[in-house]
């Protein structure tokens, strides 16, 4: 029997029930509201933290997150589920970019933050302190924003720990999701990286590209998140058989050099995903005032997870991002892998070798 109550500061969720709000966050100069569903199952087990709208301008993991927490009932739940639909409303409902418009900084970078620091930093220590820190198991959602394309994956990162290296890659397979991106280090400052650190069995989920809100793309990462939860003991098991996966690296990221138009020339679609060798023409950066081209080529061979759909780029915008099948009996060492640059397709995933 559990009896415990869940508490997030001032909601509190009862053994048994179910308790949905908001709690205030200050950051300093400013404040921000946190919306969170607090899912108190009356037997015990494990403590599950779900977040989405880590990023502005991905709307899918949201609108799924919160169909969850409608249909999640606490009488079907063992141990506790935390779930928060807008991590950084900042970023989600005023920029909805992957910075927040408060000052400029990527949060999924900056992880676990500073309680000292600037608005972002604060808000990424408030949601370590208050959800992540307790948690058993963690899974931040995401997708390809307004300008990514991206192809459906999990990532994690590998600790050095056997037996916890060993839950998260089963959960990570848990989703249905066939393709699964390893980090061969849990460095970085983006929040599941940082939650590896504490011992926490944590994964990304990306799934949907350029921002959009379609019902059968959310409807698909619920039946992931239902799977997840019944692999985790969470809910009751079903017959469902474990889906294959695929396991890769990242090899390499392609970067703009330049300020101008992109023309993306690899095929990046739901059944074709770019594979390229190293020295392959990735596309061309135009400069609109005298239609000088920059041509991007692809840094090493790879398949192409994550590719940059807008038209506008400034130097450093990632324009690619490239993995390859992972082997560990055949793998090269960490430090011979190249690493992409800073979009979603890279350090959200946990390159960073």
């Amino acid at each position: 029997m559990n009896d415990a109550t869940l508490s997030v500061r001032d909601l509190h969720a009862e053994p048994g029930t179910k308790a949905r709000g908001t709690v205030r966050a200050d950051l300093g100069t400013l404040t921000a509201d946190i919306p969170l569903t607090l899912v108190n199952g009356s037997r015990p087990g494990p403590r599950v933290v779900i977040t989405a709208g880590v990023h502005g301008g991905e709307f899918t993991p949201i609108d799924a997150v919160a169909r969850l927490a409608s249909l999640l009932e606490p009488g079907e739940v063992r141990g506790q589920v935390i779930i928060c639909p807008v991590a950084n409303p900042n970023a989600v409902y005023q920029g909805r970019l992957n910075v927040s418009p408060a000052d400029g900084v990527n949060i999924n970078r900056v992880f676990p933050g500073d309680p000292a620091g600037g608005p972002t930093e604060r808000l990424a220590a408030w949601l370590f302190t208050h959800l992540v820190d307790g948690a058993d198991v963690y899974i931040d959602l995401h997708c390809g924003g307004i300008d990514q394309v991206l192809r459906d994956f999990v990532g994690y990162r590998l600790t050095g720990d056997p037996d916890l290296d060993k839950a998260t890659a089963e959960l990570a397979g848990s989703f249905g999701i066939e393709d699964v991106i390893l980090g061969l280090k849990a460095d970085g400052g983006n929040s599941h990286a940082a939650a590896a650190r504490r011992g926490i069995s944590a994964v990304l989920v990306e799934v949907g590209q350029l921002g959009q809100r379609d019902g059968a793309t959310a409807r698909r990462r619920v039946d992931g998140l239902f799977r997840a939860l019944r692999h985790l003991g969470v809910l009751d098991p079903d017959d469902s058989a474990p889906a294959p996966i695929r396991e890769w690296v990242w090899s390499a990221g392609a970067t703009a050099e330049a300020t101008g138009l992109w023309y993306p020339e690899f095929s990046f679609d739901a059944d074709v995903i770019g594979e390229v060798a190293e020295g392959d023409v990735l596309g061309r950066i135009i400069d609109p005032a005298d239609g000088t081209e920059h041509t991007v080529h692809a840094p090493a061979g790879g398949r192409i997870f994550y590719g940059m759909h807008g038209l506008t780029v400034a130097p450093g915008t990632e324009l690619a991002a490239l993995a390859v099948p992972w082997d560990p009996d055949t793998a090269a060492r960490p430090d011979t892998l190249r690493t992409p640059g800073t979009g979603a397709g890279s350090d959200e995933a946990g390159p960073r070798t």
